[in-house]
Protein backbone atom coordinates (compact mmCIF):
# COMPACT_ATOMS: atom_id res chain seq x y z
CA UNK A 1 0.00 0.00 0.00
CA UNK A 2 1.05 3.62 -1.06
CA UNK A 3 1.95 6.04 1.94
CA UNK A 4 0.76 9.17 1.99
CA UNK A 5 2.12 12.16 4.10
CA UNK A 6 -0.20 14.73 5.14
CA UNK A 7 0.72 18.48 5.45
CA UNK A 8 -1.96 20.27 6.85
CA UNK A 9 -0.83 24.07 6.94
CA UNK A 10 -3.83 25.68 6.21
CA UNK A 11 -3.70 28.89 8.07
CA UNK A 12 -0.45 29.25 8.62
CA UNK A 13 1.58 32.34 7.69
CA UNK A 14 4.53 31.70 4.87
CA UNK A 15 7.07 30.51 5.45
CA UNK A 16 5.99 27.33 7.22
CA UNK A 17 3.51 25.98 4.60
CA UNK A 18 6.51 25.83 2.17
CA UNK A 19 9.24 24.75 5.10
CA UNK A 20 6.26 21.98 6.06
CA UNK A 21 6.70 20.54 2.62
CA UNK A 22 9.83 20.52 2.19
CA UNK A 23 10.54 18.50 5.84
CA UNK A 24 8.25 16.25 4.30
CA UNK A 25 10.13 15.70 1.02
CA UNK A 26 12.95 14.69 3.40
CA UNK A 27 10.67 11.76 4.66
CA UNK A 28 9.39 10.95 1.31
CA UNK A 29 9.69 7.25 0.18
CA UNK A 30 9.55 5.30 -3.30
CA UNK A 31 5.70 5.29 -4.46
CA UNK A 32 4.42 7.44 -1.83
CA UNK A 33 3.24 11.43 -1.98
CA UNK A 34 2.08 13.94 0.18
CA UNK A 35 -1.11 15.34 0.28
CA UNK A 36 -0.46 19.32 0.94
CA UNK A 37 -3.70 21.40 2.28
CA UNK A 38 -3.45 25.03 2.35
CA UNK A 39 -6.08 27.96 2.33
CA UNK A 40 -4.10 29.37 -1.02
CA UNK A 41 -2.43 28.51 -3.93
CA UNK A 42 1.40 28.43 -3.20
CA UNK A 43 2.93 30.15 -5.88
CA UNK A 44 6.13 29.96 -5.36
CA UNK A 45 6.63 26.41 -4.21
CA UNK A 46 6.23 25.34 -7.46
CA UNK A 47 9.17 26.25 -9.24
CA UNK A 48 11.28 24.65 -6.05
CA UNK A 49 9.74 21.53 -6.92
CA UNK A 50 10.36 21.28 -10.82
CA UNK A 51 13.63 22.34 -9.21
CA UNK A 52 13.85 19.25 -7.36
CA UNK A 53 12.83 17.08 -9.54
CA UNK A 54 9.11 16.56 -7.94
CA UNK A 55 5.44 16.36 -9.54
CA UNK A 56 2.55 18.01 -8.55
CA UNK A 57 -0.87 18.46 -9.05
CA UNK A 58 -3.01 21.51 -7.75
CA UNK A 59 -6.58 20.98 -7.19
CA UNK A 60 -9.34 23.57 -5.66
CA UNK A 61 -11.43 22.15 -3.10
CA UNK A 62 -15.19 22.91 -2.65
CA UNK A 63 -14.43 24.79 0.41
CA UNK A 64 -11.97 27.23 -1.42
CA UNK A 65 -8.54 25.57 -0.18
CA UNK A 66 -6.12 24.18 -2.24
CA UNK A 67 -5.43 20.38 -2.37
CA UNK A 68 -1.28 19.71 -4.32
CA UNK A 69 -0.39 16.30 -4.54
CA UNK A 70 3.15 15.89 -4.47
CA UNK A 71 5.05 12.97 -5.80
CA UNK A 72 9.06 11.91 -6.95
CA UNK A 73 9.40 12.71 -10.66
Amino acid sequence: MNKEILVDARWLEPPEPIERVLDALDRLGVGERIRFLIHREPLPLFPILDRLGYRHEVRLLDDGDFEILIRAG
